[in-house]
């Protein structure tokens, strides 16, 4: 367990970290936060670091992702709005025994929390807190759980090793920052599927972002992987050739 953060009012400092965490892509991040512009800012320092980061506003959206398709770890805030924490943590525990939890507490309930998660599985950090620290603790968690597995996604001649977050085209190394990083993992996601600019907007920068701003990226995306390997769908979004 790393050291708490001292106590004070809840804030969220932005990750200051600018290399890929050693998260991949396809290992989902469920980030169960009060929805709000801090909440906005740590999904987008976490998946500025390569993470698959999913939102879920409040205690039923947890439910619902959870049953649906359990992801590789569970971030619960116990502020989320809905079902009281302690029972949405409770729910998680029955039905994804196998999910590890981190959860996010202010100082004062600490020792609630801590007994209400399993020793060999779950953590929690102390707000404030820096998403360094967050990013630190959801890495551990899931090495320590094994729920980060090592894969490859082959479409043709590009290889995607979701572990080591490395890119090879033809079998020679690829540089791509992390936007570049995340805009590939987004057109990943299902082969041959159309992925559009909302999807791509939301999944990579948490927001709305302008359509050109997408189209730069992926301008930079094709210089680096090639420019056949991204068509695009007049009017729809782009599609990952393969």
């Amino acid at each position: 367990m790393l050291p708490a953060a001292p106590p004070g009012p809840t804030v969220f400092v932005p990750s200051q970290a600018t290399a890929r965490s050693s998260v991949p892509p396809y290992a989902p991040v469920l980030v169960a936060l009060p929805p709000t512009a801090a909440s906005a800012s740590v999904l987008r320092s976490l998946r500025s670091e390569g993470m698959r980061a999913d939102p879920a506003g409040d205690g039923i959206a947890v439910l619902d992702a959870i049953r649906a398709a359990p992801p590789a770890l569970l971030v619960l805030d116990v502020d989320l709005p809905g079902p009281e924490h302690a029972a949405v943590l409770a729910a998680v525990h029955a039905e994804a025994p196998s999910v590890p939890v981190v959860v996010l507490t202010p100082r004062e309930r600490r020792n609630a929390v801590l007994a209400q998660l399993r020793s060999d599985r779950d953590d929690y950090v102390v707000r404030p807190f820096a998403v360094d620290e967050l990013s630190a603790r959801i890495r551990l968690r899931l090495r320590l759980t094994g729920a980060v597995g090592h894969a490859l996604i082959r479409r043709g001649e590009l290889v995607v090793d979701t572990e080591l977050g490395d890119v090879t085209v033809d079998g020679v190394p690829v540089s791509l920052s992390p936007t570049e990083f995340s805009l590939l993992s987004a057109l990943l996601t299902e082969p041959g599927a159309t992925v559009s600019h909302e999807e791509l907007a939301t999944q990579v920068w948490s927001e709305p972002a302008s359509a050109n701003l997408v189209q730069v990226y992926i301008s930079y995306l094709r210089r680096k992987i090639g420019p056949e390997r991204i068509r695009t769908v007049r009017g729809a979004g782009y599609v990952l050739e393969g």
